[in-house]
């Protein structure tokens, strides 16, 4: 005789199908509903401010200087044939990379030290060394600027007082290559010091004495220990510092203008100069957007790279 799909239980009576997981399911689907409906506020500010402009540019650089018929690539052609704007890619990836290393190494020099201070006095030295990444960036490097200028450098001054050279910090190429970094290096280490000071705080303790009970040194501890906790933090903080640096404008506009010679020129402010100064639109569209795909692959490897330690760990 064939049972029909309800179960029978131990008192005889039939038993409730089990409907729990379609419960359950239809739970899940309302859940996922309701946040994403809270989340649209958000996803429209993102398609106003990220999404429209950025599809906006992609349209601008595919027109001639007009505005009035389609060009296509012409305008990247155009770019690469430029004996100048050749060289603005390779000013840019020299400065963006110069400045994420030596912010990353002297932001994890500043935490380390930082992380083994009293916790009264980090708070004091933390506020101080904040300081030059609250600053608004163009009211910093004007202070810069002047200290830089050839007629009334502090710099110089000193390195007259000590006996050395005066430096012509914005007028040699190398030397407003080097002013430019020192620049961004001073006003973006506060923000590698204060990531990896947090990411040195939730390192457990019993790691460090686990290791210290193996025999290992203070330089093993921070290779085998505190490094290999840190990639992920490391690798983020990197990834948004590159982006941040590779699209900085202020910094160069504010102290150097491009010059001399259109040699401290980066994406940025080349992109203004064509765009705005020049008149020519569609072009300075291309050129801020020839950054993209350089990012988008750094970011594809680095983010894989993070994904992939977090399945390890997992």
């Amino acid at each position: 005789m064939a049972l029909d799909a309800t179960t029978i239980t131990e008192t005889g009576r039939p038993a409730a199908p089990a409907t729990g997981g379609m419960t359950l399911q239809r739970f899940a689907r309302r859940r996922s509903t309701i946040a994403f409906l809270m989340a649209l506020p958000l996803i429209a500010v993102i398609a106003g401010l990220v999404a429209w402009p950025a599809g906006y540019a992609i349209y601008l650089s595919t027109l001639n200087r007009r505005m009035t018929s389609f060009i296509g690539l012409g305008n990247f052609e155009i770019l690469l044939d430029s004996e100048t704007f050749r060289m603005v890619i390779w000013q840019s990836c020299i400065f963006a990379i110069t400045a994420v290393v030596l912010k990353a190494l002297l932001g994890f020099w500043l935490a380390h030290m930082l992380h083994h201070i009293p916790t009264k006095g980090q708070r004091v030295w933390r506020g101080m060394l904040l300081l030059p990444w609250v600053v608004p960036p163009a009211l910093s490097t004007l202070g810069w600027w002047w200290m830089f200028d050839p007629s009334y450098s502090s710099l110089n001054w000193l390195l007259t007082a000590m006996g050395g050279p005066s430096i012509p910090w914005l007028g040699e190429p190398g030397w407003a290559r080097a002013s430019v970094i020192i620049v961004n290096v001073w006003a973006g280490t506060p923000f590698f010091m204060i990531m990896y000071l947090a990411a040195l705080k939730s390192v457990p303790d019993q790691l460090y004495e686990a290791a210290a009970i193996d025999g290992a040194t203070g330089w093993q501890g921070l290779r085998f220990v505190t490094l290999p906790m840190m990639r992920n933090i490391i690798s983020i903080t990197v990834l948004f510092s590159l982006i941040v640096t590779f699209a900085n404008y202020d910094i160069v506009r504010v102290l150097t203008n491009g010059g001399p010679r259109d040699l401290t020129h980066v994406f940025a402010s080349y992109a203004f100069q064509v765009g705005v100064l020049s008149g020519n639109i569609p072009r300075g569209a291309a050129v801020s957007l020839f950054m993209f795909p350089l990012l988008a692959t750094v970011a594809f490897f680095m983010l894989r790279g993070v994904n992939q330690r977090n399945r390890e760990m997992a």
